[in-house]
């Protein structure tokens, strides 16, 4: 008898969406599945900020324990959201096409504003990165802490008296909740690995490696490896104020990434472009330029601030 595959998933919209993906890939696959709702402590815990709650891996280390303790079969993260160093006995079984990589802005009453970086306003953002690069760009303006799922933080966006407030494209994209009222920050480097979605499974468990490999999408796995090794070679962290981007064109990988100090004030970044043959360790080439670079005592700052959390929505 076929063995039903038990998919992990948070109970946000956006998680299901996300796992009832997967289970539509499966089932084009002729195999059976079904969801198992499991809430993590980021999901629980709403009001403090990310980077606050002293514990890498807050959306993903509930669904690692079910995994672990065979509850479940596979689980389905925003990749983004998953540590660098993926828990002992887990392993990564796919990774998605990529959606939009890109940070957009919500706004209230109109975005003239952003044109003046000298101007004062207030924005609302949980996390520590996209708070580095506003700030950076805009030392004027106060930031506002913004916590829960995308549903509840479009809903506080109407509620507050800010000017806008800053999501991941994907996010409110993928379950049509983009408002118009909304754009593109291109200026915005991505959290590494934004916009994708990671399946992973037991180390041990064969059968649900194999199943997924079929929509295991090479180019954005290519890619989020160098994002997410870059990450790695700075801090670890993923609610940290490092950004990267690696994209895939003519046979080539383009990277960039960036270090921010919490306060905005400063920053160090780098470019790299690298033909495909040459992409071993870019990451980590990439995060020990940028450390000589003047990024280094970016990092120390933030190691002694414990700026090393894990989550961005």
């Amino acid at each position: 008898m076929q063995k039903v595959l038990r998919i992990g998933t948070r109970d946000s919209q956006l998680a299901v969406w996300q796992a009832t993906l997967v289970q539509g890939l499966l089932k084009d696959l002729g195999l059976a599945s079904e969801l198992v709702y499991i809430k993590s402590e980021g999901d629980v815990d709403t009001v403090t900020p990310l980077y606050a709650l002293g514990v890498t891996g807050v959306f993903t280390k509930t669904l690692d324990a079910a995994l672990l303790n065979n509850r479940i079969d596979i689980a389905v993260h925003s990749m983004k959201d998953v540590p660098v160093q993926l828990a002992q006995g887990i392993r990564q079984a796919a990774v998605l096409k990529r959606a939009s990589y890109k940070d957009i802005f919500v706004y209230k009453n109109g975005t003239h504003f952003l044109e003046d970086f000298n101007s004062h306003a207030t924005i609302a953002t949980g996390s520590v990165r996209r708070i580095a690069q506003w700030l950076n760009r805009y030392p004027n303006h106060k930031v506002e802490n913004l916590r829960g799922n995308v549903n509840t933080r479009l809903r506080k966006v109407e509620e507050n008296n800010w000017n806008g407030a800053v999501f991941a494209a994907a996010g409110l994209e993928r379950i049509h909740l983009r408002p118009e009222k909304s754009i593109d920050l291109d200026w915005m480097l991505p959290a590494p690995a934004q916009g994708a979605i990671i399946v992973v499974c037991r180390e041990d468990d064969n059968c649900a490696f194999d199943s997924c490999q079929s929509f295991n999408d090479n180019a954005t796995a290519l890619c989020t490896k160098v994002e997410r090794d870059f990450l790695s070679g700075l801090l670890g962290g993923c609610s940290t104020p490092i950004s990267a981007l690696a994209e895939v064109r003519d046979e080539k990988v383009f990277f960039k990434g960036n270090i921010v100090s919490p306060d905005g004030k400063d920053k160090v970044e780098i470019e790299k472009e690298i033909v495909l043959a040459d992409l071993e360790d870019l990451g980590l080439r990439a995060a020990k330029e940028i450390l000589l670079k003047g990024g280094d005592p970016i990092v120390q700052r933030i190691r002694n601030k414990g700026l090393t959390t894990n989550g961005e929505a």
